[in-house]
């Protein structure tokens, strides 16, 4: 399966721990990270990941990493701003193998992470299907939607189809609000929560979870970074 992140050259040591990661909670993970990147030749090369030459614009960036790809093909969508920190990975894999097997051809996205606005009533139409034994429930709008999750093409392709021109990434928690989601994209979320995850960073600023993170791993923190030790943000409790 693609796994579709959002980033660029300047924050490769962020995309670099996310898959750091995945590899280390969920080493047979079925994930080929395509990875846009703007000037920098230094990629990794593996069998793991896929590297697409794009512009350094948000909008244009994501619609490249999609170019090739049919709106009905399911993908998983992790932007370098969260990472992994715990997986339910049987859970997981059950929903993965559902969701390329189903024939509930209406599914668009499914998020595994129940946390924040998901808990909240508000944010869900109360619909539910089964997934073989996981139960999930339809989300309104696209709250959450930069929580790593399964979803197809779609969804990502017409949100950033119908942004405006994307000034700074923080500028997208607004703008995703004032997109209407057609009714025809059905997102999803676990009725109890698989995982928890962290985020990276904050305004540009590793927060200080992350570069916990980052060292434990032996990974080192390039000095064109800030990090901000009053900032710890942790998505989701199991």
């Amino acid at each position: 399966m693609k796994a579709i992140v959002l980033t660029y050259d300047h924050n490769a040591i962020i995309t670099e721990h996310m898959i750091h990661c995945y590899n280390e909670l969920w080493p047979n993970h079925p994930f080929t990270f395509r990875i846009p990147y703007q000037h920098d030749e230094r990629l990794i090369l593996s069998a793991q990941r896929e590297y697409v030459k794009t512009s350094p614009e948000i909008k244009a960036t994501v619609l490249s990493l999609l170019e090739d790809l049919d709106d009905e093909e399911w993908v998983y969508w992790c932007i370098d701003d969260k990472y992994p920190i715990k997986l339910q990975i049987d859970k997981i894999v059950t929903i993965y193998k559902s969701l390329l097997n189903s024939k509930l051809n209406n599914l668009s996205a499914v998020l595994f992470c129940r946390a924040r606005k998901m808990l909240n009533p508000d944010y869900l139409t109360g619909e539910t299907v089964l997934l073989d034994d996981e139960e999930i429930i339809e989300r309104k709008a696209y709250h959450q939607i930069w929580i790593h999750q399964f979803l197809k093409v779609k969804v990502i392709r017409f949100l950033f189809l119908n942004f405006p021109y994307i000034e700074r990434p923080r500028i997208m928690d607004t703008l995703k609000h004032l997109i209407e989601k057609p009714n025809g994209h059905k997102l999803f979320v676990t009725s109890i929560n698989r995982s928890v995850f962290g985020e990276s960073t904050f305004d540009g600023v590793i927060t200080a979870n992350c570069c916990e993170s980052m060292v434990a791993k032996g990974m080192k923190i390039p000095e064109c970074f800030v990090v901000n030790p009053q900032k710890c943000t942790i998505i989701g409790d199991l």
